[in-house]
């Protein structure tokens, strides 16, 4: 097999969503340039797909590095040693088709992903309960669910409302949106009907793990995600960690293949505005033009470039007008903790957290990256990372830092006696938020501006995809949209069963 097709292999249980005609070329017989504008997965996925196709790309990235929410960057600790730290941990579950499709290119077996075992989530008032190990293939996944979970028990369920449930197996794009857009996924739980513990130990965690609070965002959303997440993903509940940092393993291989393939790529690059024509102007004016331009900036980010491209708001007033409707969410809360002993030998690589204050999941670097590993190894340490998905917006990080770590206490005691030996805590506010009734007016991949484009886990998308996987999805459709502009052969896009269940 060679290393181009390698690439293109993906699971056996992903549904192909695009009819490929072999008959069009496979590379641009013409010059064609692209501005790609953002350096996380969205921006770098298009820009690597369009290169390959023989698409020249200036790829702008305003930070100073690649990654977006996966970006890594170097640490001196207090010891005097070097670490890479980041965004937080990040589940590369094996439904993420497209996404890991990009990653081929860089790594046709995926060599540095290591499976993570177990996926407990923890509670004070509950027994923990391990999600890791269903079968894959629906419907026996959720059969297995509700025979080995406590939460589940035949007679604690005899008060869920069966119609309200039956939603979740009958997932469709138009249908589900049309009918639960329109309230939030607190809501629609509350109709559901849930004993309390399952509601805590399942609902709540999975629509927290998305960055949105349950109260504001769409129920729409929330299905949405049940069903990719679970209820139509054959490949389970299971999922993978990088063997080490982000940058080492992925933001470095894949900018040196783009630049392999004749990329641009330019951070600290700020992008002012766009206009048609394509014009794209940085910070201190100086001007890149281009046939196309695909904007895969951060939700915020995106919205004041459009907000500030008069010429573009007059040539495209429906993106205008969506774009001006995109929000972020609360703000989320990572603090990396690097401690003089370890925990406990069997704490899971990653643990989520059910209805602490502060507290949403944990995870132990030291066991899954081999820079922290290292670092682990010679002090007899430990770095463990805690997470606040969805946050006060009045708080500030080390005061959630600080909260988090004593409510880590009540549940692993053994880190109450750690002493802390350095730390990093920041807030991030970039996460995309997904408010009740916001589907009506998110933008999609394709817009009425003529030749741009959009990418991103905020995009509007036409089959389930959520987080990283979004990401990427929205890229390859964006990617499609200009190659078939010019009549090149498109990319596969994949996906889970679109629909839930119950529809045939």
């Amino acid at each position: 097999m060679t290393a181009t097709r390698r690439a293109r292999f993906t699971s056996r249980h992903a549904r192909r969503l695009i009819a490929v005609d072999r008959s069009l070329p496979p590379v641009a017989e013409h010059r064609v340039h692209t501005v790609v504008v953002g350096g996380g997965i969205a921006g770098v996925s298009a820009a690597l797909l369009l290169a390959e196709r023989g698409v020249r790309v200036t790829l702008l990235e305003r930070g100073e590095r690649l990654g977006g929410r996966l970006a890594a960057w170097p640490r001196t600790l207090a010891d005097g040693s070097h670490q890479m730290v980041g965004h937080g941990f990040h589940a590369f579950f094996r439904q993420y088709y497209n996404w890991r499709n990009v990653l081929r290119r860089v790594d046709p077996s995926l060599g540095f992903l290591r499976p993570v075992r177990g996926y407990p989530v923890i509670s004070r008032d509950w027994p923990q309960e391990d999600f890791g190990a269903l079968p894959g293939t629906p419907p026996w996944s959720l059969l297995a669910l509700m025979a080995r979970s406590p939460s589940l028990r035949t007679r604690q369920l005899r008060h869920v409302d069966g119609p309200t449930s039956l939603a979740l197996l009958r997932y469709s794009r138009e249908e589900t949106y049309r009918s639960f857009d329109s309230i939030s996924a607190a809501t629609f739980l509350d109709r559901l009907g849930m004993p309390d513990r399952a509601r805590a130990m399942l609902f709540d965690v999975f629509a927290h793990s998305f960055f949105n609070r349950a109260a504001d965002m769409s129920a729409a959303e929330m299905i949405m995600q049940f069903h990719f997440y679970f209820l139509r993903n054959a490949e389970g509940l299971g999922f993978d960690a990088p063997d080490d940092d982000y940058e080492t393993v992925i933001w470095q291989p894949l900018a040196a293949r783009l630049e392999k393939l004749g990329a641009d790529i330019r951070t600290g690059a700020a992008v002012d505005r766009i206009e048609p024509g394509w014009t794209v102007t940085l910070a201190g004016g100086q001007q890149v033009h281009a046939d196309h331009v695909v904007l895969a900036a951060d939700p915020r980010s995106a919205r004041e470039i459009v907000a500030a491209s008069p010429g573009l708001v007059r040539h495209a007033p429906r993106l205008a007008a969506q774009m001006a409707t995109v929000r972020t969410t609360a703000p989320y809360v990572v603090s990396r903790v690097w401690a003089d002993r370890d925990v406990e030998p069997g704490r899971a690589v990653f643990t989520s957290v059910s209805r602490e204050p502060t507290l949403d999941s944990v995870s132990l670097f030291h066991r899954a990256e081999a820079g922290a590993a290292q670092w682990a190894h010679r002090t007899h340490g430990a770095v463990v990372e805690l997470h606040e998905y969805a946050g006060d917006p009045d708080a500030d990080a080390d005061t959630s830092a600080r909260r988090m770590w004593e409510q880590l206490g009540g549940l692993w005691p053994e880190t109450a006696r750690m002493r802390i030996v350095d730390s990093e805590s920041r807030l991030g506010d970039d996460a995309p938020a997904f408010p009740v009734g916001s589907d009506a007016t998110r933008p999609g991949v394709s817009t009425d501006a003529d030749g741009l484009h959009l990418a991103g886990d905020w995009v509007r998308m036409p089959f389930p995809a959520a987080l990283m996987e979004r990401s990427a999805a929205s890229a390859a459709l964006a990617a499609n949209a200009i190659l078939g502009r010019h009549g090149i052969r498109p990319l596969q896009v994949y996906s889970v069963p679109p629909r839930g269940l119950l529809i045939r």
